[in-house]
């Protein structure tokens, strides 16, 4: 379990890591270099707007890869979407500026960001199935929380070699050369996770199944498309949430608040850590009390910090901002901490790995793709602080909440078995 829970965070790592630098290289510099006829915020809207594409397209990658890993088993899948990730990241950092091939340079930015999207779309099923189907019942929560490490890895591998960049390079030369750097790791770090996955073996719980689904979407939609879309509507506020913290802000307190990328970086990643730090603990709460309780609960602080965490933003002091960066991850950790073990136990075998990962990725759509295009809009139209962010992402968690009220609990309840003396006669 150790090695497969390892093999399933660095994997899962490595495909965020391609996914986080864009969103990074998005709120810093990819507005001025492929949408150079824009204002400065229609440059950062445009850029978030490509950003955003790659959520659309993940909920079709959970679609396309999702078929084959319940048809053909989980194991192909990390290998196909590890590529198709890794590959158009590299290319990412190829494409030239608007200023050389004109229009050109923003579509096919476009085109690259969706197959970005569409293999991490198929990346997060199979990782999070594969470990979790191998785990001890009593332990699921635990063992599934590796791959829900990964993120937060990719998070601070992508932040720590763009903290590097810009703390060592000049604006000039991070704009003309070094923001590509990022992308082209890319390429290495695939080639070691290709290495790391080899050694995998399939799912015995994928191994048991006699009757496998002959059109896994087709069964999802027919009998669990209430489930998909509660799921959906519950993970959209752990998406929101992340990627204020983590793209919305960057661009709002560099190009608003006028505090340094360096100092920014820095803020954001140290909440991050603490937040990967603690995701294991409370996945082995979830195995103790249940993972539906931890998600309530997530929520209803989410609703609760959204206003003091931009108003802690907007002073533009470093430790204020991470105090706020914290409070907001902490809610988010006590969410999606559990859902490793908690997706996969809502839906059928037969059907799991579609069922799943269209569920997670379509709410990647709701909060993650939104929400920095609609914070950078209701920025635009605020004082320094952006009260109508705070009200923004306090509708979502308790939209959020209610979608998880409505979901049942699936934590394995052990049975205790009375032991009953035979009696003569």
């Amino acid at each position: 379990m150790l090695r497969l829970a390892a093999a399933s965070l660095a994997g899962t790592a490595i495909e965020f890591y391609d996914f986080f630098v864009y969103g990074t290289a998005a709120a810093l510099v990819l507005g001025p270099l492929f949408f150079p006829t824009f204002s400065p915020v229609a440059g950062t809207l445009a850029a978030f707007g490509t950003f955003g594409v790659g959520f659309v397209a993940r909920p079709l990658g959970s679609i396309l890869f999702g078929h084959f890993g319940d048809r053909r088993g989980r194991r192909p899948v990390l290998v196909a979407s590890l590529l198709l990730t890794g590959a158009s990241t590299v290319a990412v950092g190829c494409v030239p500026s608007y200023g050389s091939i004109g229009v050109a340079a923003p579509v096919l930015l476009l085109v690259l960001r969706f197959l970005q999207g569409l293999g991490l779309g198929g990346e997060w099923g199979g990782a999070v199935l594969l470990t979790a189907e191998h785990a001890p019942a009593g332990r699921r929560g635990l063992w599934s929380s590796f791959p829900q490490i990964g993120p937060a890895v990719g998070f601070l591998l992508a932040n720590g070699v763009m903290l590097a960049l810009s703390a060592s390079l000049t604006d000039a030369q991070f704009a003309q050369w070094g923001w590509r750097v990022p992308f082209w790791v890319a390429g290495a770090l695939a080639l070691g996770g290709l290495w790391l996955r080899s050694s995998l073996v399939e799912s015995p719980r994928f191994l048991e199944i006699d009757d496998h689904a002959r059109v896994p979407l087709a069964e999802v939609v027919r009998e669990h498309w209430r489930l998909v879309l509660l799921t959906a509507g519950a993970l959209s506020v752990g998406y929101a949430i992340f990627y204020a913290v983590t793209t919305w802000s960057l661009a709002y307190g560099t190009e608003r608040l006028g505090v340094g990328r360096t100092e920014m970086l820095a803020c954001i990643m140290a909440a991050v850590v603490v937040k990967g730090s603690l995701t294991p603990l409370v996945a082995l709460l979830s195995d103790r009390y249940g993972r539906r309780p931890l998600c309530l609960l997530g929520c209803a602080a989410a609703a609760l910090w959204m206003f003091p965490m931009v108003a802690l933003l907007a002073t533009g002091a470093p430790l204020l901002m991470f105090l706020g960066f914290l409070g907001a991850l902490l809610a988010f950790v006590t969410m999606f901490a559990v859902l490793g073990a908690y997706l996969p136990e809502l839906y059928e075998p037969r059907v799991r790995c579609t069922g799943a990962a269209v569920g997670y990725n379509l709410g990647g759509v709701l909060g993650g793709a939104l929400t920095p295009i609609v914070a950078t809009a209701l920025a635009e139209h605020s004082g320094r602080v952006p009260w109508g962010v705070g009200a923004y992402l306090t509708g979502v968690a308790l939209f959020s909440l209610g979608c998880f009220a409505l979901l049942p609990e699936t934590r394995p309840v052990e049975v205790e078995v009375a032991v009953v003396e035979p009696v003569a006669g």
